[in-house]
């Protein structure tokens, strides 16, 4: 007998206590090892429409509503008594007649008026009714898209109003490919017609909510963490992405929440499945997020020390410094400050007093650094990607003069910088016979600086499939843009998108979205669309808040913090950030205010179940919570004043100011089902953008 559970079963489970939880997980252990074993309780659900909804006892109240026939037994969903019995009674599992997809479809008769309402929409008397969406939609094509046959009428009324709330009445792809198309994208092409003999579970719309659970340890990891379903089920987009085989370096892009950091983990491990006896690694742009994924790439393995043995996971600058000391000794790495302050020394002594030291630092460390100049020819042709000011030849000579100097006492001293490191790397494994990694998997990969990527196409050497990269030009907030091309990696090709948004409700996503261009793209061309992109999910319209006074501020945000509380959120579900850490105290006065407790996001991993996270915005990339404050949104703080006031030339302010644009996104994204946005008056100007409608 086949053994299943469904994406609904784990939605289900991590809505109950912790001591539910483990009653629940004590009787599907039982139902897998001998659904006959005595001391289960069965009962007929009299009331379903699907003659194959059974309930389980699990407790005295709770019960576990399993789908069984004569081969297969489900896990479809958990509750209290009363609750299960009506899921299973407004709900049955069929193929679909023209997809050939195993769905579970919500019984029509029992919902009212879907098509007609709408969320917090009320027409004023006497407006003109919308026009509904797909009204001329051709059948074929809506079923094929999964759309059950009962449902098509409501699908045929249903306009920009009414689309969201349906939208939850129907199965995923169905959804989906509606919303796709209401915003202007295009869903995937319908499905052919099923052979009727084909295994309504096995196609890729259904592996999206059903898994067959082969042993008790896959069953042990499903239910280990319900929350994280990725750890079991992949759309069907992304299971492409993670099993093609590519023909040179790949990538994934994508909005914040579309699952970008879930392929690449799923990439590594599948790359480990297919080549048994590879080295992988699995890097991205710091500690703090390498932590964050060697968490999930746990969960993810569990407890398969075959592969974990052979994925390295490290930031870049981490694998850098450990294969350094590997082939060449401990690196003497010379820091920022040191070098800035080399620099101010070797400029005064020069007597060059056209270039402040802002230009002279960036100039070094995105140009002459970053690429490693090694000679005045070097420097005299480089392109400066990125440099909005423009430099004569005379101009550079005289700069070269200082940089050079600074090279010169750097080696003389026998320090390092880290691009520095990153290119005898790049030169040593060029010319050694083989790389430390057969594959190399990056995360957050807009954030790769020039130095990294030429280590990676180094350790890459050009081979199919050695190096997938993950990443979104709409959180690039550290690297100036280059070209990826011009240093041997190419993705033209093998670039992909993903649209569909897990983790942010529909409402934060779009107001977030307001925030970045439609379209972004790189110096190779290649662009990310972003209009299309839909959430698989609703809620509550994030809150926009301005105040008069920072003690006004600090009030409403606890008392914000404090209705979550009152809600059910736990407070590690919560996060607030923050521009940088001089609004740090702003963010901690609200917390404490809200009589909870602190966790200061640092370097690793976020672990603390009885406190509320607080951190900058650098610190959240990678993170994520049911619900975000981001507080302090004040003008001369986002965008950062002293940024701004940094700026050698005017025409870097657009840098500057897209920067900023992105790190204020990646903050509100955080949030999946609630976000508050708060700043005193004069608020930053990115405010009015976050409540402008579109």
């Amino acid at each position: 007998m086949q053994f299943r559970i469904a994406d609904t079963f784990t939605a289900s489970l991590v809505k109950l206590t912790g001591e539910e939880q483990k009653a629940v997980k004590m009787a599907a252990f039982d139902l897998q090892m001998n659904p006959t074993t005595p001391g289960l309780s069965f009962h007929k659900l009299d009331r379903a429409k699907d003659k194959n909804f059974w309930s389980v006892r699990a407790g005295r109240d709770i019960r576990l509503i399993v789908h069984r026939t004569a081969s297969s037994l489900l896990l479809a969903y958990v509750d209290h008594h009363d609750a299960a019995y009506r899921w299973a009674e407004r709900r049955r599992i069929e193929r679909h007649p023209r997809t050939g997809a195993a769905q579970i479809v919500e019984i029509r008769e029992t919902v009212h008026e879907v098509a007609g309402s709408s969320r917090g929409a009320v027409e004023p008397p006497g407006a003109a009714a919308k026009p509904a969406l797909f009204a001329d939609a051709p059948e074929d094509e809506l079923l094929g898209y999964g759309v059950p046959g009962e449902w098509l009428d409501d699908v045929r009324r249903a306009n920009e109003d009414s689309l969201l709330d349906l939208a939850e009445h129907l199965p995923a792809e169905a959804a989906e490919a509606l919303l796709q198309l209401a915003t202007g994208g295009a869903p995937d092409r319908p499905a052919p017609e099923a052979d009727a003999g084909t295994d309504p579970f096995a196609h890729p719309d259904a592996q999206r909510r059903f898994r067959i659970v082969a042993n008790m340890e896959e069953l042990e990891r499903a239910l280990e963490y319900p929350w994280e379903k990725w750890t079991v089920f992949l759309h069907p987009a992304q299971r492409r992405i993670v099993e093609r085989a590519y023909g040179g370096p790949a990538r994934v892009s994508g909005a914040a929440g579309t699952g970008k950091t879930i392929v690449a983990l799923h990439r590594a491990v599948h790359l480990a499945h297919t080549h048994p006896d590879s080295r992988i690694l699995l890097a991205t742009f710091s500690d703090a997020l390498a932590n964050a994924l060697r968490v999930r790439l746990g969960r993810l393995i569990y407890n398969r020390p075959s592969v974990a043995e052979r994925l390295e996971v490290r930031s870049m600058g981490a694998i850098a410094r450990r294969l350094y000391e590997a082939n060449f000794g401990a690196p003497d790495l010379a820091g920022d400050d040191e070098v800035r302050a080399l620099i101010d020394r070797t400029a005064a002594e020069a007597g060059e007093r056209r270039f402040g030291p802002h230009f002279l630092w960036t100039e070094w460390s995105k140009v002459v650094d970053a690429w490693q100049l090694e000679s005045w020819e070097d420097y005299r042709d480089v392109a400066r990607l990125g440099r909005k000011t423009r430099l004569s030849e005379a101009q550079r000579a005289t700069l070269w003069t200082i940089f050079s100097k600074a090279r010169g006492v750097l080696a003389e001293r026998g320090r390092v910088t880290e691009p520095g490191l990153f290119r005898r790397l790049e030169r040593h494994f060029a010319a050694a016979r083989r790389s430390p990694f057969d594959f190399c998997v990056i995360d957050e990969a807009q954030d790769i600086g020039v130095p990294a990527l030429r280590f990676l196409a180094a350790l890459g050497r050009g081979r199919s499939e050695s190096l997938f990269f993950a990443g979104d030009l709409g959180q690039r907030i550290f690297q100036t843009p280059f070209s990826w091309r011009a240093l041997g990696v190419d993705v033209r090709g093998r670039s992909h998108t993903l649209s569909i948004n897990y983790r942010t409700s529909h409402q934060i996503r779009r107001q977030a979205d307001r925030l970045l261009p439609g379209e972004l793209a790189d110096v190779d061309g290649i662009a990310e669309r972003r209009r299309g992109a839909v959430s698989a999910f609703n809620g509550p319209d994030p809150e926009i808040r301005i105040f008069e006074s920072a003690e006004a501020e600090r009030a409403a945000v606890a008392g914000w913090l404090a209705a979550r509380r009152q809600e059910g959120y736990a407070p590690h579900e919560i996060g607030v950030f923050v521009r940088s850490e001089v609004e740090m105290d702003r963010a901690r006065d609200a917390v404490q205010s809200a009589g909870m407790s602190i966790a200061v996001l640092d370097d690793r991993p976020v672990s603390a179940p009885g406190s509320v996270s607080v951190g900058t915005m650098h610190l959240a990339k990678g993170l994520e919570f049911r619900a975000v404050a981001v507080a302090a949104c004040d003008d001369e703080i986002v965008p950062l004043q002293s940024r701004i006031e940094s700026v050698a030339d005017e025409t870097d302010l657009a840098e500057v100011y897209e920067t900023e644009r992105h790190l204020l996104y990646v903050a509100c994204t955080r949030a999946r089902d609630r976000l508050l946005v708060t700043g005193v008056e004069p608020a930053s100007e990115f405010l009015d953008d976050l409540r402008t409608d579109e």
